[in-house]
């Protein structure tokens, strides 16, 4: 019966990926050595350890609207949902590695992106949670199926600058923001309104608008 126990070795962005897609690298091992596993259909929660990295003050600015003041750190400050992700692995014994993709967005309501864009540096502790099916063959042959423990996990820091490399490559020099269908029909007369060619520049003009009465 199939023991498997998984690494995350590393990871990079998709090199030809339309959307913003990072690879990450899984050793995948069977304590049996000998066993053939037939295959393994593999998901993963993949969660954000935001208690266990240091934040500078312009960090800790960013992140006010995700945790709240600093003073309330020691109740917010806890793991975080990033995502879902799943793969499949082909067979082997022993040992085998696997590549599992991760879509990426730069909707900045989405938490995880919120924490992406507030750090400068250093690296995000992740944690990922393990399940799924693996299929193997009994002595006899006949073809088995095993439930992947719960218990399965594993962490990984990933660097920063990856992420940050990867919607640069997507988003050059910019940025975006959902927004509700009734907002944008706001904003969009306010553009026609004012005559502004641009987004930027209407953007811009609401900001100075808003500095002029209450400062930056």
């Amino acid at each position: 019966m199939p023991d498997l126990n998984f690494k995350v070795t590393g990871v990079e962005p998709a090199a030809y990926g339309l959307t913003p897609l990072l690879h990450f690298r899984l050793e995948v091992t069977n304590s049996l050595e000998t066993e053939l596993v037939q295959s393994v259909i593999l998901q993963a929660q993949i969660q954000i350890q935001s208690a266990y990295r240091p934040y500078d003050d312009e960090e800790r600015e960013k992140l006010v609207d995700l945790f709240g003041t600093p003073n309330r750190w020691g109740q917010t400050l806890r793991n975080r949902l990033w995502t879902h992700a799943n793969t499949t692995i082909r067979p082997f014994t022993q040992t085998t590695e696997a590549v599992l993709p991760i879509h990426c967005t730069f909707d900045l309501n989405v938490l995880a992106t919120k924490l992406f864009y507030a750090l400068k540096e250093g690296a995000v502790p992740l944690l990922f949670l393990f399940s799924g099916t693996v299929f193997y063959a009994a002595s006899d042959g006949r073809l088995q199926v095993q439930q992947i423990s719960w218990s399965k996990e594993c962490t990984y820091s990933m660097p920063t600058r990856i992420w940050q490399e990867l919607m640069d490559h997507h988003y050059p020099n910019s940025a975006w923001v959902s927004l509700d269908r009734d907002v944008f029909e706001r904003l969009y007369a306010y553009k026609r309104r004012q005559g502004l060619p641009t987004w930027d520049q209407t953007v811009e003009r609401l900001l100075a608008e808003y500095e002029s009465v209450h400062g930056r």
